[in-house]
């Protein structure tokens, strides 16, 4: 940890004194840790910064360090079923979806990995996991200590390529705290070794092994109307193109029919789910809108225009062979509504969906979506966080902010569960006050029109082909955590 901050000290003595000076651009907003920690993340990520092959961070970022505190972990591994249906029913959808244009590769089907993680209440902060415990074990004391109906199914973050379910441990956690219930936290193939659509299928069979449990589970089947998709930045990517997936399954089903398919040797319905959480959802891979350049004020991803700049170190995960434009997928499948939710304009019939976001990068994608299922008849919950960065509640430990964004949650989770009617309706909470103003989800997210959003996102598709057919090197695009 020191040789990492020695070389930070004069960033960090300057952040501290601008910011107990009033002389930053967001000591209003801040609070010091808050301008501290994104400061740091900006340095780290930003323009001067050096770039690192994807293989090594992939074995940092992905290392389980273990499991302790208030939470119970009990992980699982499921079989691949004998039947290919599930598999055929996603190659489907993607080809109906589809212009015919994209390219993509036919991935294998591989065991299911998970873990149920709920709160442990009795337990210290720093109090390992027991020792002697099977995993069956720690799942029947987790069930013991789950007081509601809702299972979240949750996919973590880290732009395809990076983290593992264990780095958000903490955050299922709290989430199981809150609403009461417990989470299904997935381990997806991550990117390039597993390109689109590989991730999509692990999400699919994972809610199919909820609904109809496959030999050696643990859990009892879980009605739809109990699961609620959850996840943030590239997890909800896996979350709202998941619930594409479904739509369109349904929409491919003759009307007044149930969508069944073969999995495990039962023909199991694939209903809607309860709900879907979306936090700072990563919905547009091509990054073309125009918060992505104006937003950063408040965030610290990187830019196209910086990371149009930069280059992966070659490792043996990338560059992929043969080469590919972008590490989740070929180019040509860039603006495919199962690559980029964004792109998928029917959203009807949708269950209920939640945004908690920041005034951050991503807001653009986010906004449109939003209003975009408003418009077409889905109840859609919004609370944006004035002034905060990408996915600012998994980031900033201890913010007040933080702490309504997880009640907020937890609360459209038990009320999607429970069969509450929601209704539509948007809230801007204030940095530091938490003062609250009503928004109109309705028109007042956006005023980016459907054509614009279109064109914004070909240009973006065009950007990073641009810069493959140049290079022939598409690790220098560089994309967001």
């Amino acid at each position: 940890m020191l040789k990492f901050l020695l070389p930070k000290t004069p960033l960090l003595l300057k952040t501290a004194l601008w910011h107990t000076l009033s002389m930053s651009p967001t000591s209003s907003k801040w609070d010091l840790k808050t301008e501290i920690t994104v400061n740091m993340l900006r340095d780290m990520m930003g323009p001067n910064s050096k770039s690192t092959p994807i293989s090594k961070m992939q074995r940092l970022t992905c290392k389980d360090t273990g499991v302790k505190g208030k939470l119970w972990v009990s992980k699982i591994k499921l079989d691949v079923p004998e039947e290919d249906d599930v598999r055929q029913l996603v190659f489907k959808a993607i080809e109906e979806m589809g212009t015919g244009e994209e390219q993509w590769t036919k991935p294998d089907s591989q065991p299911l990995e998970a873990e149920w993680d709920g709160y442990r209440a009795d337990a210290k902060d720093d109090q390992p996991e027991p020792t002697v415990m099977s995993e069956k074990d720690k799942y029947d004391n987790l069930m013991k200590e789950t007081k509601s109906k809702v299972t979240i199914l949750y996919f973590h973050g880290g732009a395809m390529y990076l983290m593992d379910p264990a780095t958000c441990r903490p955050l299922t956690s709290r989430l199981a705290k809150e609403t009461g219930g417990r989470v299904f936290n997935v381990r997806y193939r991550l990117s390039p070794q597993g390109p689109f659509p590989s991730a999509l299928l692990d999400c699919f069979t994972a809610y199919l092994s909820l609904l109809s449990p496959p030999p050696g589970a643990f859990h009892n089947p879980v009605p739809a109307n109990e699961i609620v998709f959850g996840g943030d930045s590239a997890g909800g990517t896996c979350c709202s193109a998941l619930l594409q997936l479904l739509l369109q399954i349904h929409r491919s089903t003759p009307a007044g029919q149930t969508p069944t398919v073969k999995f495990h040797g039962k023909d199991v319905e694939i209903p809607l789910p309860a709900g879907v959480a979306l936090t700072s959802p990563w919905l547009d891979i091509t990054r073309g809108l125009p918060s992505i350049e104006s937003g950063i004020k408040y965030d610290y991803l990187p830019t196209p225009s910086q990371t149009d700049k930069r280059e992966f170190p070659k490792c043996e995960n990338w560059p992929a062979n043969p080469p590919r434009a972008d590490l989740y997928c070929e180019g040509s499948a860039l603006t495919h509504p199962l690559v980029s939710p964004l792109a998928a304009q029917d959203w009807s019939s949708s269950p209920p969906l939640f945004f908690s976001v920041g005034e951050e990068m991503l807001r653009d994608e986010d906004a449109v979506l939003a209003q975009r299922a408003v418009a077409q008849g889905v109840t859609v919950v919004w609370r944006e966080f004035e002034a905060m960065p990408h996915c600012f509640a998994l980031l900033l430990d201890g913010l007040k902010g933080g702490d309504v964004h997880y009640e907020e949650y937890g609360k459209f989770c038990r009320e999607v569960v429970e069969g509450n009617k929601l209704e539509n309706n948007g809230v801007f909470i204030a940095a530091k006050t938490l003062q609250r103003r009503d928004l109109d989800v309705r028109g007042g997210l956006t005023e980016l029109k459907e054509e614009e959003v279109k064109e914004c996102m070909q240009k973006g598709r065009e950007r990073i082909e641009r810069k493959f057919n140049r290079r022939q090197d598409p690790s220098s695009e560089r994309p967001m955590l």
